[in-house]
């Protein structure tokens, strides 16, 4: 459940460590704020990293949203990922949330759902205390990735996302259950996260899938993918991809074909290359 963690190697290869204060127009300071509530729940919290000189017109907001299949994982586990980011997409905030996990009797879905919308809403409020604006990019991987993708597609308010950055993130409920990429998540386990069957509660299983609320409005996507992934089936991404083409909505579809849950490498720098180009271009 958890090679998306190989993902947060990249740092060491990508670049080394330096301080995240980015030069801008004003002159507020870097401020890092640690666990951050945005609900009553002790999992709801969130890490804020707001850039030096940000303003509420040119701060870009990034959304990271991590994985473990809905019932494992923490923000921590994206923690290394901040430092590479703030050299790659220089002065945008970045955002780290926690989320409730799914433990097979509470939390269900879509509790995770529910959450990633409530941080979204309480970024958005506090805009001008952090002095941010409202053009918001949600990253995610593995589960993170599919809580990213429905967020995006599912939601407009309070703010429309401007762009969706998904690592092997599942796209299509139903057929996730249908259709295990291995026995390493069989239907059983997709059952006990989501709290029901597709037979039992079709239209949990409908609305909890990012790929039934593709319009021709979606925000740019760049969807990212290993040929080898033993749990989340690369049909998940090609069906997306699919359904994206359809809508003429603005995306990419990196595939990997020797790749797992989770890479590492030259793969790695070239994925992150691939995310930073595609968000340079599409989020203005």
């Amino acid at each position: 459940m958890r090679y998306y963690l190989l993902l947060l190697s990249f740092v060491a290869i990508a670049c080394q460590k330096e301080t995240a204060d980015v030069p801008g127009s004003g002159s507020l300071p870097a401020s890092n704020i640690m666990n951050v509530a945005y609900g009553s729940d002790a999992a709801q919290k969130m890490d804020i990293y707001l850039p030096a000189g940000r303003s509420t017109v040119t701060t870009k907001v990034l959304v990271l949203i991590h994985g473990g299949a809905w019932a494992t994982g923490d923000k921590t586990d994206f923690a290394s990922f901040v430092d590479s980011l703030q050299r790659r997409l220089p002065g945008y905030a970045i955002f780290n949330i926690n989320y409730r996990l799914s433990t097979g009797t509470s939390n269900s879905f879509p509790a995770q759902e529910n959450d990633t919308k409530a941080a979204i809403e309480f970024i958005y409020s506090k805009r001008d205390e952090y002095k941010i604006s409202d053009k918001f990019v949600l990253l995610g991987a593995s589960a993170g990735g599919h809580l990213a993708l429905l967020q995006g597609y599912k939601y407009n308010s309070p703010v429309k996302v401007k762009a969706i950055v998904s690592f092997f993130g599942p796209t299509d409920m139903t057929d996730l259950y249908n259709n295990p990429a291995s026995p390493f998540i069989p239907a059983a386990t997709i059952a006990q996260i989501v709290g029901a069957t597709p037979a039992s509660n079709p239209a949990l299983y409908q609305q909890s899938s990012p790929i039934n609320f593709v319009t021709a409005q979606s925000p740019p996507t760049i969807l990212l993918h290993g040929g080898l992934d033993p749990l989340v089936s690369p049909s998940q991404a090609v069906a997306l991809d699919a359904k994206l083409q359809l809508a003429g909505v603005t995306h990419q579809y990196v595939f990997y074909p020797t790749e797992a849950h989770g890479w590492v490498g030259d793969n790695l720098v070239h994925s992150f290359n691939q995310v930073q180009a595609f968000l340079t271009v599409n989020v203005q």
